[in-house]
């Protein structure tokens, strides 16, 4: 089977118009536009006071850092380090999420007066998280105190023997513990049982913030606040796909806000490059162009590569660290289309029904193979695992679908594999290949038991129903300052998608590497309207003259010219 055989264009969705807000939600949000009532109905908000918290991105649940469990112990111990002048070590993992916690630790100790160390393991000679020879290295070189950033919460052995060595460990962690915590000083994780802090999603580069912000509560430091790094915060929350209500969107939101005037010289590098204009830096900036490129250094290379960018002040230094990320990208861009057809080809020709794909290959990139997952459930909307065969052993990325947990699925195989861990809807492990087989044929079966004979389709929520041909282009300024309120957007808060019907396709063309994008000029009655649609080149060879189209609503920048435009979703033909 070749890839011009495999259908690899996403497939189409299932829209489920959400239902209009019912009179008494209307009459608690009457202080907002009917259209913004829709809209903050849509995500859960029925009474003015949550509704109003929500929009000025505050939170009505106390924040103080130190309610989060092991964080006094924490900061006593990292004060002692301080005081004694005793060798700190920042652990952080190797994702945009690990790099940003670490700049954040190493900046803030070195605020202190303070100079910590970084380390960050290398994906593919040690893998994710804490590794016994790292720890060894670590003591060997004298260290007292390490510092976990977006990993350690599952490390029992690895800290166990740190202590065995005469170190103390502090874990900072956002993901899901196992039975049993590790012997850590101090494990700080709200996910952990008993931890009382009402936020429980958290990004590791939010725990990280945490800590400084606890550690400065109970010393203060003149000239020095935690606040200084929610530009870092907001990179890594965004990037990590932590859901964006809550504290997290409040720190998002300031952070944004810092990023659009920083002074920060390798996150100023890094935009340029990336074609981002930080005054009106977004979610949508940091999720689709600022991480890709900070992720790309640890998937291709080395994440210090990254970490040099975010915490340098040379500015010929930056520009040529941020040149190098962006090369990455490029080439981790044209890996992730090779490792999807591939991978696509494996599976298929064995089994053309597969509830659950599961391909790995010597070629396949260990840095690649989770993007590569992504993009097979985008085509196939079945849990998809995609992983490096090595010598002995196989490491994996899993991603899925919102009706199959991943990670619960690994626990039931938890005797197969060698290390594991993730979110519902994505998870990485390593796995010895004598037992490959087995493995995929136990998930095989918890798929097929948990998805049954059904074949889910992917659902795109729509908001509302606008008719294109009523749209009167003096409504959408205030269209645009609605959406502006629901800023930032992101997971759990997603940006809102709209579905117009009957519209005419005035003119179409391709656009973009390779053709696989579409631009889009539509007809409703007197109007027309600029459309994007991103990935959906596939329906040029086939244009109806009458779509039904979802899509959101954006502002287009080009060449200092600024225009309405659709951000196409998803397109049918009109019945």
């Amino acid at each position: 089977m070749t890839s011009e055989e495999i259908d690899l264009t996403p497939l189409p969705k299932h829209w489920q118009i959400l239902p209009e807000v019912p009179e008494y939600a209307s009459k608690a949000l009457s202080d907002f536009s009917p259209f913004m009532r829709q809209l903050l109905f849509n995500r859960g908000y029925e009474d003015a006071e949550s509704a109003a918290a929500f929009v000025s991105c505050t939170v009505d649940f106390p924040t103080n850092p130190l309610l989060l469990k092991s964080m006094s112990q924490a900061v006593d111990r990292l004060h002692k380090a301080i005081e004694n002048g005793e060798k700190i070590v920042i652990y952080g993992d190797y994702d945009a999420d690990g790099v940003t916690s670490t700049a954040l630790l190493v900046e803030f100790l070195s605020a202190l007066g303070v100079t910590p160390h970084a380390y960050i393991p290398d994906r593919y000679d040690e893998g994710y998280g804490l590794n016994k020879d790292a720890i060894r290295l670590l003591a060997n070189e004298e260290t007292a105190l390490i510092i976990t950033v977006d990993c350690g919460v599952r490390a029992i052995e690895e800290i166990t023997l740190a202590n065995e060595l005469g170190m103390d460990v502090i874990v900072t962690d956002h993901h899901h513990p196992g039975p049993e915590l590790p012997p850590a000083l101090a494990v700080i994780d709200p996910k952990q049982k008993g931890d009382p802090y009402p936020e429980k999603y958290l990004a590791g580069v939010g725990l990280a913030y945490k800590l400084a912000q606890a550690y400065l509560h109970d010393f203060p430091q003149e000239d020095v606040s935690a606040d200084q790094w929610l530009g870092l915060v907001a990179i890594g929350t965004v990037v990590d796909m932590a859901p964006l209500k809550g504290e997290n969107r409040m720190l998002v939101s300031k952070g944004l806000e810092q990023l659009r005037h920083t002074q920060r010289q390798g996150i100023f590098s890094l935009a340029k490059v990336a074609g981002v204009d930080l005054t009106k830096c977004s979610t949508s900036d940091l999720g689709f162009r600022i991480g890709p490129r900070l992720n790309a250094a640890g998937r291709l290379e080395s994440a210090l590569t990254a970490l040099e960018l975010l915490t340098s002040k040379d500015l010929l230094k930056t520009g040529q660290l941020a040149q190098q990320l962006d090369s990455y990208n490029n080439e981790r861009q044209e890996m992730t289309s090779f490792i999807r057809e591939k991978a696509a080809q494996m599976v298929l020709g064995e089994d053309p029904n597969a509830v659950l794909f599961f391909a790995a290959d010597p070629q396949f990139s260990e840095g690649v193979v989770g993007l590569a997952a992504s993009r097979l459930v985008e085509s196939f909307y079945r849990p998809s695992i995609v992983g490096h065969e090595g010598a002995e052993f196989t490491v994996a990325s899993c991603r899925s679908i919102p009706e199959f947990h991943i990670t619960q699925a690994l626990d039931e195989c938890s005797d197969l594999l060698v290390r594991h861990g993730g979110h519902s809807a994505a998870a990485g492990f390593t796995i010895r290949n004598e037992n490959r087989a087995a493995l995929l044929a136990r998930l095989q079966e918890i798929a097929t038991k948990q998805l049954g004979d059904s074949e889910p389709l992917p659902v795109l929520m729509i908001d509302r129903e606008i008719k294109l041909d009523q749209l009167n282009p003096r409504y959408i300024p205030g269209i645009l300052d609605d959406l502006h309120q629901l800023e930032p957007t992101g997971r759990e808060n997603p940006e809102p998608v709209f579905a117009s019907f009957g519209v005419n396709v005035r003119y179409a063309r391709l656009v973009g590497k390779e053709g696989k994008h579409l631009k889009l000029t539509l007809q409703a009655g007197v109007h027309t309207f600029d459309a994007i649609a991103f990935r959906q080149g596939h329906w040029m060879a086939d244009m109806p003259d009458l779509i039904d189209l979802a899509y959101r609503i954006e502002i287009n920048d080009f060449n200092g010219r600024r225009s309405v435009q659709l951000n196409v979703k998803d397109i049918k033909a009109s019945t």
